[in-house]
């Protein structure tokens, strides 16, 4: 294999060029097994599985063929370039994957410190927290009543892992389990300080929601005034927690400078890559508590890694933990043996309060999670009340109909109206599998928006008018926007203002601002699914792409579809659907297997030489 076979693009070019100067003798093979790396972390994969490649063409346009296993293992083996788990080089070869270092010592260093958190079992006043649980969980009828005891684990380990899809009650149940906590014995510090409850989430979007359902579930809980003080008012994002510096991989807070915090619960963890979230986990105090809520099916983070998916394989709970469980909560759980380390640290919430046992979009997202691709396209032939599926679509048809879903918001918007306009808005949303092209986000707001604006008699050139609605693309502290929020554009007192949801200057609690005061946006008549995840919309219509995309997988479709609270409308062809069903969109990762309950043996870890670290940054 030779590094003029490979289509490198400029990233590779530049770590092939830093290997090279380390090794100036280095083998094509050894090179282009970088290159090739660094082309897997791009599609979110941590390492490069080599017995899953090796023999094949990675590219069928190309000649190129990789070699056999035991071939390409042996020229790794014999470079500098490549150590095994503990040594100091660039690149990494354990357990059959190839690693960058940095990337290797984030799941290693994780998968440490998640078994250490998960074993260590804090003191539990169980006749409390059975009557904290009972108390806070009356509403529910369910058997077993998974929210209650996710509630009790999490009280009960200082690792809690929550997963559960749209509607399933993560919110109701972490503010409920914070306050069980907060009532037990041990519920505060030492002279008599609430415990410190840290809330965060990857987005400032996703934090600003979390804050907001914590906020109006806390009014009701049936708990002292002073446990409702004690729970917590306001998230962050996990950079913002941390301490980013700008570019550079380093955090304020770490192991040596850790957060100043005894519990935190972060929201949406299915979008955290493994970079980030090993950097969370190394600066939480060894003794705090851990909550990760996410949806284990929904779309994996952007970035390198699918950490949460990996968390939540061979979840289960032995007899021990069955047993614990029915005596305290009174709920009879199924025992399934955990083939993870972390075991019952796991819950899957599984009862949906937003889709009813009839609801088609919750029939639907369970059909395209077991990948039945024949069921799928069959439900969605019954022509169901919140079905509905053009298998035909064209882009005239496309753009009529996304004029006619838009309309009841443009008429809001005229009225200068900030909470009408984004009622509307949030009544009807167009979600795509990817950017660009007639049937990507580009090509869909590029046509909608010349529509709008001749019928509004505003000129092309025009970047501003009422109606527009944005969508931010990075943050700004200073503005406290952030990367996803959304703003509409309205007619008010001082000209054309952006509005945006939250607390602000305006007495209805939207904030206005000057259109050029705006960070880097773009419009948002339709957005991409990626960007979607966490919202929630009275209706979506799902736009596939007319051509195969190595962007249409199972979860995707997933996703997309489980946004819309009372209908989804789906346009695409029935080859496009039925791809997207049977594509499951795996991520080469080792995290899983190294908290499995018989791993392959793989080594102790090795400390690194602390002079190694900022080297190690580079790769």
């Amino acid at each position: 294999m030779n590094l003029a076979d490979l289509p490198l693009g400029p990233l590779e070019r530049a770590l092939v060029d830093s290997l090279r100067r380390l090794d100036p003798a280095a083998e094509p093979l050894v090179l282009a097994s970088a290159a090739l790396l660094c082309m897997a972390l791009d599609k979110g994969d941590v390492c490069l599985p080599l017995a899953r490649l090796a023999g094949q063409r990675p590219w069928p346009e190309h000649e190129l063929r990789l070699p056999p296993l035991s071939e390409w293992q042996a020229q790794l083996h014999a470079s500098s370039l490549v150590g095994g788990d503990g040594d100091f080089t660039p690149l990494i070869l354990d357990h059959g994957r190839l690693y960058l270092a940095r990337y290797q010592a984030y799941e290693r260093q994780m998968a440490r410190q998640l078994l250490s958190r998960a074993a260590d079992l804090p003191p539990v006043d169980e006749a409390q927290l059975g009557a904290s649980l009972t108390r806070l969980f009356a509403f529910n009828a369910q058997q077993p009543d998974w929210q209650r005891l996710a509630a009790a684990q999490a009280v009960r380990r200082r690792l809690a892992v929550i997963s559960g899809g749209p509607g399933t009650g993560k919110t109701t149940t972490v503010v409920r389990l914070l306050a069980a906590l907060l009532e037990q014995p041990g519920g505060e510090r030492s002279g008599g300080a609430p415990l410190a409850i840290g809330l965060a989430a990857p987005t400032g979007k996703a934090a600003a929601r979390m804050a907001e359902a914590i906020r109006n579930a806390k009014a009701s809980l049936p708990v002292s005034e002073a446990i409702k003080a004690a729970l917590p008012d306001e998230a962050r994002t996990l950079h913002r927690l941390l301490g980013s510096r700008g570019d550079s991989p380093q955090v304020r807070h770490n192991a040596s400078n850790p957060l100043a915090l005894d519990v935190l619960v972060v929201d949406e963890a299915s979008m955290v890559d493994l970079a980030l979230m090993a950097k969370l986990i190394d600066a939480l105090p060894p003794g705090a508590r851990l909550i990760l809520l996410g949806d284990k099916d929904q779309l994996c983070a952007v970035e390198a890694g699918a950490v949460f998916a990996e968390l939540c394989e061979g979840r289960g709970f032995d007899a021990q933990a069955a047993a614990d469980l029915q005596r305290i909560t009174g709920q009879q759980v199924p025992v399934a043996q955990p083939t993870s380390r972390l075991g019952d640290a796991v819950v899957l919430l599984t009862h949906s309060h937003r889709f009813a046992g009839d609801s088609g979009i919750g029939e639907l997202a369970r059909r395209i999670n077991t990948g039945d691709a024949s069921g799928t396209l069959g439900l969605l032939k019954e022509q169901r009340s919140d079905l509905a599926w053009n298998a035909q679509p064209t882009p005239a048809d496309l753009l009529e109909r996304l004029d006619q879903g838009y309309a009841p918001f443009l008429a809001a918007a005229k009225t200068g109206d900030p909470q009408a306009a984004f009622a509307a808005f949030n009544g009807f949303r167009a979600l795509c599998a990817q950017r660009e092209g007639a049937w990507g986000v580009a090509g869909i707001n590029e046509a909608l928006e010349a529509r709008v604006k001749r019928r509004g008699q505003v000129a092309s050139r025009e970047r501003w008018y009422v109606g527009r609605p944005v969508m931010v693309r990075q943050n700004d502290y200073a503005l406290g926007l952030f990367n996803g929020d959304i703003g509409i554009c309205l007619h008010s007192e001082y000209g054309l203002r952006v509005f945006f949801e939250g607390e602000g200057q305006n007495e209805d609690g939207y904030r206005p601002f000057a259109p050029a005061r705006l960070p880097s946006h773009d419009s948002a008549f339709a957005m991409t699914v990626h960007k979607s995840q966490g919202s929630e919309f009275s209706e979506v219509l799902l736009v596939l792409p007319e051509q195969p995309s190595p962007l249409l997988s199972r979860s995707l479709f997933y996703t997309g579809i489980t946004r819309a609270k009372h209908k989804v409308e789906i346009w695409g062809l029935p080859a496009r659907l039925s791809e997207a069903v049977t594509t499951r969109a795996e991520r080469a990762a080792g995290l899983a297997e190294r908290l499995a309950v018989e791993p392959t043996s793989l080594p102790k870890p090795v400390a690194r030489p602390e002079t190694g670290q900022d080297q190690l940054a580079l790769f």
